[in-house]
This record gives structure tokens, C-alpha cells and sequence, in this order.
């Protein structure tokens, strides 16, 4: 064990190691995963001097407990999130998007996420973790990445390299934005659906499953009526399509989801309502708003744009 290390006291739900994801691998059966909010991914290792692409943990509602060995170390925490740091037993709140310094036996102490689901843990050093197809992302429905593709788990360690000397102390001051109306393209099936089924979706509210995780998005709502086929040849998939099933409830398909279905498509989630998609957490209602690809395309060269500017500000 290297001389700067972290022990998980508690693990949290669902917490993993990720970066940006993998390139270019769908044709072997392979999705992108990373993180799933990308712009608190960037902003948490901007914070503390890293490069954006640098392993972070990402954790889903209740965070990890770890505690830290080794020499002086600084770190942040973005989302919208609860935690404390611990010095000498003694709590103190911590404020999200703004870096700490932690020093030998201190502990953080990541409580909750705040009415979302996913926050992000950067640390200012190399973790020592494996990589697959040049990623550490891990998936643990395909058993893939760093951490033989499981989640974290109590009693684990891991190791620190390259610490960043770098301590100044950085914040920005961001406001996690609620969605409700997503930005829908059409889907490749999108003529399967009745004209009531298009209807019910475009016009009707839904609420988002408790069977929801980092493979897909579960809605309960207006069945959206089929009037072709329930099923169709497999084909491929990509992130934020929505699959509609026989039982008419859609699947909004997230990071680690499978690369091919059977069940006809009514539409996309555009690109620049991702990060707050996934922060919906079960129980909200949602609803979906049609827009043209040329239009998508504008909004997310916006929110290219804007993530830039918030990073320069750090």
C-alpha cells in the first residue's frame, strides 16, 4: 500500500470510479458509461487543479465515508450534496464546489445528495486504479473497468499517486438547475406510435421509476400506443434514447446501456438536457417538448460554450 491512501469506512450506493467514458466501442457490445452529470465531472477536478479527464468517484443519493492516510491532500465535492469533514473527530459542513485541504487521519464524510441522485468526489492526486479501453469507467452490469467492474465497498483501500502541491483554495459559485420539460427529437420509429400515444407523450406528465440506475430511466405515466409493432429487428442504441416497450411505459436509455434493442424508439433526449436528466430522482414528474435536430444542435454548442465559461472562472 502507497504511503497516501484512502480507507472506505462506508462504501455509499452504487459509488464507482469513472472518467469520461470509452470511445468508438459499440461495435463489440461496449457503451460509453462515465460520469453521468459531465459538467460537475469537469468542474469537481477543475476545483482542484486536475485535468478534466482525471478518475473521480462518482456516488449515487448516499455518498462514501472514507478516511484518508498520507500527507497533505485537497479535494471537492460538486453536485448537490451533503457532507462533512471530519478533524480530529470534530464535523465541520463542507460547501459543495469550493476544495478542502485534508491532512493525515481526517475523513470525509459524504451524507446525501440533495433532492438529485448523482454527486462527484475529485481528489487532488492520481488514483491507482487499472484501465480498460483506456477508461476507468466502471460498469458493473458488464463487469467492466477499474475495480474488476465492481462498485466500491467497505474495508477497501486505494492508493494516491502524483499529489498536487498545488493548495490554493478555489470555489465558484454554481446553482444545480431543475428540468422538467425535457427537449425531444424524434425517434427512427416514431411513426409506430397512434396520434393519442404522441399526444399522451408530448402532452402528459411522468413520473420517474424507483427501477431506475445508470443503465436507464423507467417512466410510469399515459401508456404511448403502439400501432405497428411492439418489437422490432435489434438495432443500435445510443445514450438518451427512449424506447417504448409493450407495456407502453418509455425507457429513457442512460450511460450503461445496452448497445442494441427490440423495442421501437419515439424519440432522443437532446444532448443539452443530459447532465440534468440523470439528476431526476424517483418520484418527479417530467415532460417532453419537441424540438428540431438543428435546434439541439444550437442549444448544446450554448452549453459547450457555457461549461467553458464556468470553468474558466475557477
Amino acid at each position: 500500500m502507497n504511503d497516501n491512501y484512502f480507507e472506505i469506512i462506508r462504501a455509499g450506493i452504487n459509488t464507482t470510479f469513472q472518467d469520461e467514458g470509452r470511445d468508438n466501442l459499440y461495435h463489440i457490445g461496449i457503451p460509453f458509461s462515465g460520469a453521468m452529470d459531465i459538467r460537475n465531472f469537469y468542474l469537481a477536478n477543475k476545483l482542484v487543479n486536475n485535468i478534466l479527464n482525471t478518475p473521480i468517484i462518482e456516488f449515487a443519493y448516499q455518498g462514501p465515508h472514507i478516511k484518508f492516510t498520507g500527507d497533505k491532500l485537497n479535494f471537492a465535492v460538486t453536485g448537490d450534496v451533503v457532507f462533512k469533514i471530519k478533524k480530529n473527530g470534530i464535523g465541520i459542513d463542507g460547501k459543495c464546489y469550493e476544495s478542502y485541504q485534508i491532512e493525515n487521519g481526517d475523513e470525509i464524510d459524504i451524507i446525501s445528495t440533495n433532492k438529485s441522485v448523482y454527486g462527484y468526489l475529485s481528489i487532488g492526486a492520481d488514483i491507482d486504479i487499472s484501465y480498460q479501453w483506456k477508461s476507468c469507467s466502471i460498469n458493473t452490469r458488464a463487469k467492466i473497468g477499474s475495480n474488476d467492474g465492481n462498485k466500491l465497498s467497505e474495508g477497501q483501500k486505494f492508493s494516491l499517486l502524483n499529489l498536487n502541491t498545488n493548495y490554493n483554495k478555489k470555489k465558484i459559485n454554481y446553482i444545480n438547475t431543475k428540468i422538467e420539460n425535457l427537449r425531444i427529437i424524434k425517434g427512427t420509429n416514431y411513426d409506430y406510435f397512434s396520434q393519442e400515444g404522441i399526444q399522451n407523450f408530448f402532452g402528459k406528465q411522468f413520473i420517474v421509476s424507483k427501477l431506475s440506475d445508470r443503465m436507464g430511466m423507467r417512466l410510469e405515466g399515459p401508456k404511448i400506443e403502439n400501432i405497428v409493432n411492439t418489437n422490432i429487428k435489434s438495432e443500435g442504441l445510443i445514450k438518451g434514447v427512449i424506447q417504448v416497450p409493450a407495456d407502453g411505459n418509455p425507457i429513457i436509455m442512460l450511460s450503461d446501456h445496452g448497445t442494441i434493442g427490440g423495442y421501437p424508439k419515439i424519440g432522443v433526449v437532446a444532448s443539452v438536457d443530459y447532465d440534468r436528466l440523470v439528476q431526476i430522482s424517483p418520484g418527479s414528474k417530467i415532460k417532453f417538448k419537441e424540438i428540431e435536430l438543428s435546434d439541439a444542435e444550437t442549444l448544446f454548442k450554448l452549453y459547450e460554450m457555457e461549461t467553458q465559461n464556468l470553468l474558466s472562472q475557477i
